[in-house]
């Protein structure tokens, strides 16, 4: 009973800071004063946000399509990537992994600034692009270990009934294995789009001029203080994250059965 009451204290200890820095932000997102005392309820802050902050729906708008293109394409390369290396048989296949691995344990300060050296030297101008191929190479290993993951349960007498009824190897993929996947691929989809859509460290080294994500954006309104602005936009961000978690969850039980 003494530890059961033991790991309930520290369960509980441990949601309340975590979860209590955010409901701070959420009150005082409707905080009618600046300072970090409450003078009051208002919807100031949220007005300003959807009226006078048109930088900051630039940035959500840029977060947002380099979010979705580049896990849209790292799920899919990570994908087929992780059916070739599970099933197929090659040299260095060892050597692949390991190196396929890396951008998990290279800290992102490494990774963009190598990004950042490799596009100088390519002559390629930092924009929207650069972003895209930055964010797609660091998702890339996070879809390829959760599709890893889920075809070492993979029940492979499955694909060589398959073969045996006639179906091609493109048949097999499409019908059998993806939709076998879909779960996994699903959770590496999202877990891509999470990462794109917060990352800071290597979006500051490839982003050019006039390309700012939603999180450069955040960066340099709070070097000089902590805005309100950015309280209400935290409480938005929270709110769709939410609302997003629940639907992908729903989806996903939809696609499963």
């Amino acid at each position: 009973m003494n530890k059961r009451r033991t790991s309930l204290f520290f369960f509980i200890l441990s949601m309340v800071f975590f979860y209590l820095p955010l409901v701070i932000l959420v009150i005082y997102s409707f905080n009618k004063g600046r300072s970090s005392y409450w003078e009051g309820f208002s919807f100031k802050w949220y007005k300003e946000l959807f009226l006078y902050s048109d930088n900051i729906w630039k940035a959500f708008k840029y977060s947002l399509f380099i979010g979705v293109i580049s896990s849209t394409t790292s799920t899919i390369l990570g994908t087929l990537g992780a059916i070739g290396l599970h099933w197929y048989k090659f040299r260095h296949k060892k050597y692949l992994k390991i190196i396929t691995f890396l951008p998990l344990v290279i800290p992102d300060i490494i990774l963009g600034v190598s990004l950042l050296i490799m596009f100088s030297t390519i002559k390629l101008q930092l924009g929207l692009t650069s972003i895209f191929i930055a964010h797609t190479t660091f998702n890339i290993p996070f879809v390829l270990f959760i599709v890893l993951s889920r075809l070492g349960e993979f029940d492979y007498s499955i694909v060589e009934a398959a073969y045996d009824l006639g179906a091609t190897e493109m048949q097999t993929l499409r019908r059998i294995i993806l939709p076998m996947l879909l779960p996994a691929i699903i959770s590496g989809f999202l877990m891509s789009l999470t990462l794109s859509f917060d990352d800071f460290v290597t979006t500051f080294f490839v982003a050019g001029p006039g390309s700012s994500t939603l999180p450069l954006r955040i960066y340099s309104m709070i070097r000089l203080g902590v805005s309100p602005v950015v309280n209400a936009l935290s409480v938005l961000l929270i709110v769709l994250s939410i609302a997003f978690t629940l639907s992908t969850k729903s989806l996903q039980k939809y696609f499963v059965k």
